[in-house]
């Protein structure tokens, strides 16, 4: 079962509930200094979240990541085998930036990862996913079932694969800053913060711009993508896989699933519309205003289940984490170090929501 504890599977018809249109708030995430755990919500990574070797030292090591990558790379059938080789290797026969690669691997490990926070006991109240990780989202809140989401991810990766080549440029500048040099290929693809936004096009259009902007004195990074995610250049992508999308079975989310697309938390009717789930690797990513709507409902721990540590750092340059009154955690190192260094972030992590008080979080992973 890869639903919340307490949540029916999308394969079945669940009834409506409260948790389906509420707030965060309402599951005890109060202005208030509060009584209990503050609530849980899990952050997902996405595209240029990953990093060679991710989270291979939890691999074998704990059972529960283990068995969660396992089903999913049996669900991508014969590829599955070929991406698990690749993950594991230290000469992968494709590079972990080919779109076939990293977004395999980031629906993999997120959702293994996941998996593993809740088999400790921990229940959250909300999950807010960037990019691909609100795949993984819809996953945990019961919109689509694991089987239904590997296949809308495979057909996916299929289409994007076949789209010119492009990339994706971070500018530390407002979205106001940038106007001057957009055009209708290279766009503002992801907002992530006020002065932290990504452009996103095809590498022919996207290389002058950047050029443009490093003259003109603005801090620029090319992120880990060989696509341009999040713009026009992946439309007709997105338009190919709406026939696939529609004929998966969509559910209203419980609990409260944020969205980076629509920077609040998804309605059951925007959460069923198979537009809504096949637009998004040509739809712009608001995880910075998502972040913020969420933060406004209430007092969390914010636990970034995915790799790398890329959403902690956004959260806690928040007012509202840097303050104390929030919390951010991940569970995977910033970068690639020894294997043990992987088990070691998992172990803080678990010390952290122990000791807030959540559910039963061994003071050891369980043995292999």
């Amino acid at each position: 079962m890869t639903t919340l504890p307490g949540r029916t599977t999308a394969t079945t018809a669940p009834a409506a509930t409260a948790a389906t249109t509420a707030t965060p708030a309402t599951a005890g995430g109060d202005d208030g200094p509060g009584t209990g755990p503050r609530p849980v919500v899990l952050l997902l990574p996405g595209q240029g979240a990953q990093y060679e070797g991710m989270a291979v030292g939890l691999y074998d090591a704990e059972p529960v990541f283990t068995a969660a990558m396992d089903e999913v790379f049996e669900l991508m059938g014969p590829e599955g085998r070929r991406v698990r080789a690749d993950w594991l290797s230290d000469r992968p026969a494709v590079p972990l930036d080919d779109v076939t690669r990293a977004q395999a691997l980031l629906f993999a490990v997120d959702h293994a990862l996941a998996r593993l926070v809740l088999s400790w006991g921990v229940r959250p109240a909300a999950v807010l996913g960037h990019s691909v990780g609100e795949v993984v989202g819809a996953v945990l809140t019961g919109v689509l079932d694991l089987p239904d989401a590997v296949r809308l991810q495979m057909d996916r990766i299929s289409r994007i694969s076949a789209a010119p080549p492009g990339g994706m440029l971070a500018v530390a500048a407002r979205r106001e800053e940038l106007a001057p040099y957009l055009s209708e290929q290279v766009v503002v693809g992801v907002v992530n913060g006020a002065r932290q936004c990504v452009l996103a096009g095809p590498e022919a259009e996207l290389a002058p711009v950047e050029a443009g902007l490093r003259a003109d004195g603005f801090l620029c990074r090319r992120t880990r993508a060989v696509q341009g995610f999040h713009s026009p250049s992946l439309a007709a992508a997105a338009a190919q896989s709406l026939p696939t999308v529609a004929a998966l079975r969509l559910s209203p989310p419980s609990p409260t699933l944020f969205s980076g697309y629509t920077a609040g938390p998804l309605s059951p009717e925007q959460a069923t519309d198979p537009a809504f789930w096949a637009g998004q690797p040509a739809a712009p990513v608001l995880f910075g205003p998502a972040l913020g709507r969420l933060l406004d409902t209430g007092r969390y721990v914010l636990v970034e289940a995915g790799p790398g540590q890329g959403l902690t750092a956004l959260a806690r340059r928040r007012p509202a984490v840097s303050s104390g009154r929030s919390a951010a955690v991940p569970t995977l190192p910033a970068r690639r170090g020894a294997p043990a260094d992987d088990r070691r972030t998992v172990l803080a992590a678990a010390a952290f929501l122990r000791a807030e008080g959540h559910g039963s979080v061994p003071a050891e992973p369980a043995p292999a």
